[in-house]
């Protein structure tokens, strides 16, 4: 979604409303300024922790591995509760 400034003065509380709930950008083009963006902050916590994992080369390579995995669905789904048996992560630490 995009507004201009003026609408975005005018109707500040609506936009913050729809940022929340649908969890979309709004990009607000200012007159003679860089244009900003209006992000809930559950989505921009999101996207921080997003950049925080592919910081790392290495990590991020996993990252990346994992979802071309899951695209080409040669990976079979696995439950929570197996994938916890699977790495040693059950919930009686005395395993």
């Amino acid at each position: 979604m995009e507004t201009t400034y003026t609408h975005a003065r005018a109707h500040f509380a609506a936009l913050c409303d729809h940022a929340t709930s649908t969890l979309e950008p709004i990009i607000v083009h200012r007159r003679g300024a860089e244009d900003v963006a209006i992000v809930s902050a559950v989505e921009f916590d999101s996207l921080r922790e997003t950049l925080h994992l592919l910081r790392s080369p290495r990590n991020a390579e996993r990252i990346l591995s994992a979802v071309k995995r899951v695209r080409s669905r040669r990976t079979k789904p696995q439950s929570v509760p197996s994938l916890r048996e699977e790495f040693g992560l059950s919930k009686d630490r005395s395993k």
